[in-house]
């Protein structure tokens, strides 16, 4: 917790010690609870990844168009034509992800006997269909 200075001096002894006692188990938690992001990895070729973060960044773009067509009062049709297309685009971004993920990370684990791969990616499936 950097950023945070605690200064407790000018209380009597006691007062706040309970607070601080809490506050200190929440942030040994934090410290020693690891994102569930961080634990798995996948190395990309620098080809694909630059291919990913491509797509995304047009993404991004078509995102802050429609940001300023709001701004800008354009006709809502046509800032739906637009939503559509991130939409669409996202997907396209989605079913390429799933394919390597696949191919990869999954067949690998798979290969290792770690048949547990295949629960993620049922939940994984499951997710992506709402």
């Amino acid at each position: 917790m950097t950023g945070i200075i605690f200064s407790l001096d000018k209380y009597p002894y006691g007062v706040y010690n309970k607070a601080v006692e809490k506050l200190t188990e929440v942030i040994i938690i934090e410290q020693t609870k690891s994102c569930p992001c961080c634990e798995k990895k996948t190395i990309r070729e620098q080809k694909h990844k630059k291919a990913l973060l491509n797509r995304l960044r047009r993404i991004e773009g078509q995102v802050r168009g429609i940001e300023a067509m709001i701004e800008h009062d354009a006709y809502c049709n046509d800032i739906l034509i637009q939503s559509a297309a991130v939409n669409a685009a996202m997907n396209s971004f989605n079913k390429e992800l799933l394919a390597s993920h696949i191919r990869g990370c999954v067949a690998n684990d798979i290969r290792q006997g770690n048949d547990e791969v295949i629960d993620e990616l049922v939940a994984t499936l499951q997710r992506l269909m709402k």
